[in-house]
């Protein structure tokens, strides 16, 4: 999966040091609170082969492909019960 496709599916840029100014990032997406995708540091990918994760999962739940991530984030926002205030 390239950067671009990570952006295009909502992920957003987290700097490691908290700073723009910083060259080592990452990118995030939270569906809900307790469920977080994350992909590897910039530094850790390999000729533009971004992954993603289920954020602190044991094993490991790793994500390559952009229409699976896509049809997932999909799934699971669609599933999502929202609370009606009254």
């Amino acid at each position: 999966m390239t950067e671009k496709e990570i952006t295009l599916l909502g992920f957003k840029k987290e700097y490691i040091n908290d700073y723009e100014g910083d060259d080592s990032y990452y990118y995030a997406l939270d569906i809900v609170d307790g469920l977080t995708f994350i992909s590897q540091t910039n530094e850790e990918v390999k000729g533009n082969e971004w992954n993603i994760d289920i954020f602190n999962t044991d094993p490991i739940v790793r994500f390559t492909n952009f229409t699976e991530v896509q049809s997932l984030i999909n799934l699971l926002n669609k599933k999502i019960i929202k609370n009606d205030i009254v």
